[in-house]
């Protein structure tokens, strides 16, 4: 979501016409004091870059997830939230750069995200992790979908990959069986 920006306007008043003299009033208004908020770069119109900027987006918001997740955490599970934070990092960096040198702004990162469940406790913290997997595997699964280059496809493969794995394993420290999906991303 984007805030709307502070802008400077100027109005002019009609002029003011009497039997002898005419005048015109002008009335300005100034721009807050604060400086001056970025703008959010819009999602490209080429469907191969759209699903890659969507891809971004939902790294933020990860990454984001994950800092609760790691909240409520026990400590035997402290190494597999920060291998998948890590991951989630290196992997929004790497995107980043793809967007970045075909001179494409990448989304902003929110202040803060609206998550698809309450977290209270460690068996929250794991569904998040694996909801999140799972949501990151989707949109990771729409950039392979729509890529029109091989970089990109072999990019999107291996996120893909890692998010379906990381899944695998929060899944099995949920006790979730199966562990894994058929088709990593979809609804198959």
């Amino acid at each position: 979501m984007t805030s709307p920006q502070p802008t400077p306007s100027t109005t002019t008043a009609p002029p003011t016409t009497t039997a002898t003299t005419t005048t015109t009033t002008t009335t300005t208004t100034t721009t807050s004091s604060r400086a001056a908020e970025p703008t959010t770069p819009g999602r490209p119109a080429d469907a191969a870059n759209g699903a890659l900027f969507d891809a971004i987006a939902t790294e933020h918001a990860t990454i984001y997830g994950y800092g609760l997740v790691s909240a409520h955490s026990t400590p035997d599970v402290n190494d597999l939230v920060s291998t998948a934070m890590a991951e989630h990092r290196d992997r929004r960096e790497g995107a980043i750069a793809l967007l970045k040198a075909r001179s494409i702004d990448p989304p902003l990162p929110a202040a803060g995200y609206q998550l698809p469940i309450e977290v209270d406790n460690p068996t929250d913290a794991a569904n998040l992790a694996v909801r999140m997997e799972e949501d990151a595997a989707v949109a990771w699964r729409a950039v392979l979908e729509q890529a029109t280059d091989e970089k990109d496809r072999a990019f999107a493969v291996t996120a893909l990959t890692q998010c379906a794995v990381t899944a695998a394993k929060w899944s099995r420290v949920l006790g979730i069986s199966p562990i894994t999906v058929a088709f990593p991303g979809g609804s198959e």
